[in-house]
């Protein structure tokens, strides 16, 4: 009896991890599912929000203003450009309480200016989700 109690307990375990480690936004469509659930990240930190998009985060900036926000994209900045020019690109604006300075003010180099790296994580990602908004499509 005890094997067994212990052999559904380590299932037990085994299953809710597993489902714990699925990322919400599997593909690029599927970001929608952060807007539609907004509020398990609203006043917490940009970096958890990020942990649940999957797919590489091709094109970034930041945009100084009241509230201050990121634009995230999924094709790169000479893939938009190929773009026709009514098409509407998927895109990703995360609010926060912070100010997003070093975009407005051009600090970033000229060839990193749109890209999200590791160090924009470090950088950003205790900054405070306010809203999330979603625009366009694949």
């Amino acid at each position: 009896m005890k094997n067994i109690l212990k052999t559904f307990a380590i299932i037990f375990l085994l299953v809710t991890y597993s489902c714990k480690a699925q990322q919400m936004v599997q593909t690029p469509n599927d970001i929608y599912k952060l807007k539609t659930n907004e509020q398990l990240f609203l006043n917490k930190p940009l970096k958890n929000l990020l942990k649940e998009i999957k797919p590489e985060i091709k094109t970034a900036y930041g945009t100084l203003g009241y509230p201050s926000y990121f634009s995230f994209r999924f094709i790169s900045p000479e893939e938009i450009k190929h773009k026709p020019s009514d098409s509407s690109i998927l895109g990703l604006y995360v609010y926060v309480k912070e100010d997003v300075e070093e975009w407005s003010h051009g600090a970033r180099p000229k060839e990193k200016e749109f890209l999200w790296t590791k160090e924009d994580i470090e950088k950003y990602g205790n900054f405070t989700v306010i809203r999330i908004r979603v625009s366009g499509k694949e």
